[in-house]
């Protein structure tokens, strides 16, 4: 449960070459994620993001098939977390949005994201 300070969100990630750690679940070599230029990678999300606002996916559903995170086994959920406890630019957007709420694309050394604040 999020406290006062704390919010709640899912996300969803795509890695890139100019990511910090070139791997993931899905691509334990890295070998697509070193062929995917930070731009394609832009584009990919800006369409899962188009297809999730229109009703066409949900946001859970491609949060576990996409997200090179390893919470894609959890729907893209990080849980809660507060101030301090992720890189600023993803935090900075998670605290701008109401529960509920899905982000324009967050470009984190980690990659790029779509959130979606959930508590």
């Amino acid at each position: 449960m999020a406290t006062k300070n704390q919010v709640r969100a899912s996300h969803i990630l795509i890695k890139h070459q100019g990511s910090r750690r070139k791997a993931s679940w899905k691509d334990p070599e890295g070998r697509i994620i070193m062929n995917t230029t930070k731009e394609s990678a832009i584009s990919q999300l800006k369409s899962i993001r188009d297809d999730i606002l229109s009703g066409k996916q949900t946001f859970d559903d491609v949060a576990s098939r996409i997200s090179d995170c390893s919470s894609a086994k959890r729907r893209g959920d990080l849980g809660p977390f507060g101030p301090g406890q992720m890189q600023k630019p993803f935090e900075d957007a998670t605290f701008a949005l109401e529960i509920g709420e899905i982000s324009d694309i967050v470009e984190t050394d980690s990659g790029v994201h779509i959130i979606k604040r959930t508590g």
